[in-house]
């Protein structure tokens, strides 16, 4: 799938739990709050919950939570069920 399939995609599925694998293999777990044209970002969800504070991944240096996943390095986005948190 293309990065451009993945940002549709990514767009449809904003606001809701989803896991992105990467193709270095990383495993991402979160809510997608933000989609950009190369990026999603996403709140992550799980034991390591960060709800303030810096991020990492956040072009420009601001304010955040989470981290953002390049959309052309996206193997596979499944969506997780509501009852996984």
């Amino acid at each position: 799938m293309s990065a451009g399939n993945y940002y549709a995609l990514c767009q449809k599925y904003k606001g809701r739990a989803v896991e992105i694998r990467t193709r270095d293999g990383r495993v991402h777990r979160g809510i997608i709050q933000r989609v950009g044209m190369n990026q999603v970002y996403l709140q992550p969800i799980g034991r390591r919950r960060n709800l303030g504070g810096f991020g990492y991944g956040w072009y420009g240096g601001g304010w955040g939570f989470g981290w953002g996943v390049a959309l052309g390095a996206i193997a596979s986005l499944a969506l997780l069920p509501f009852f996984f948190w």
